[in-house]
């Protein structure tokens, strides 16, 4: 039960974000409920005790309050990954997560900042072979630009979850899009 995860929802019901996906720890969205923060929405069959009361663990919750996301999404290396979707951004090769590294394409050492402009998703060759040098200098080219997408194209990017990876609970909170079953 320690590793339950609670679905977030903004209070129109949709997730804060797809990618990652907006969950908490179910101990963390037991607080939130206490001081009235989220509403519930769904259950686990899990019960936890306190001396006064018990409970089902929360599945999904909502905000009580409206949260207005900008069109942009958060700069982090999971982010970087699905922006340039696990492809190493010199040798066009597709890698696992843990097999990549980012890239500055003008070296921090030379003024380069860590901004989505200027972080590519790099492989480990790639990365070392250009070393302390622009992709000009390195004799290396960009398969593209770097650029900051938006939350929208990050969420196309980014593989979807199988229905079968997620609780029963979630799923009309996920695939609320998705053409209906008969």
């Amino acid at each position: 039960m320690n590793d339950l995860q609670t679905l977030v929802l903004n209070a129109d019901f949709r997730p804060l974000s797809r990618f990652p996906l907006s969950s908490w720890h179910w101990k963390d969205a037991v607080s939130a409920l206490v001081l009235q923060r989220v509403n519930l929405v769904a259950e686990y069959d899990d019960i936890i005790r306190s001396p006064s009361r018990a409970m089902r663990v929360p599945s999904v919750v909502a905000l009580k309050r409206y949260l207005h996301l900008d069109g942009y999404p958060a700069f982090t290396r999971f982010n970087i990954y699905c922006r340039d979707r696990w492809r190493c951004q010199y040798c066009a090769e597709e890698f696992a997560s843990s097999e990549l590294t980012f890239d500055h394409v003008v070296p921090r050492s030379r003024g380069g900042r860590t901004t989505w402009e200027n972080v590519v998703t790099a492989c480990s060759r790639c990365n070392l072979g250009k070393a302390n040098r622009t992709p000009r200098e390195a004799g290396m080219h960009l398969l593209r630009r770097p650029y900051r997408p938006s939350r929208r194209e990050l969420a196309h990017a980014a593989a979807p979850l199988a229905r079968e990876q997620v609780h029963h609970t979630w799923v009309d909170f996920l695939y609320w899009d998705s053409e209906l079953e008969e």
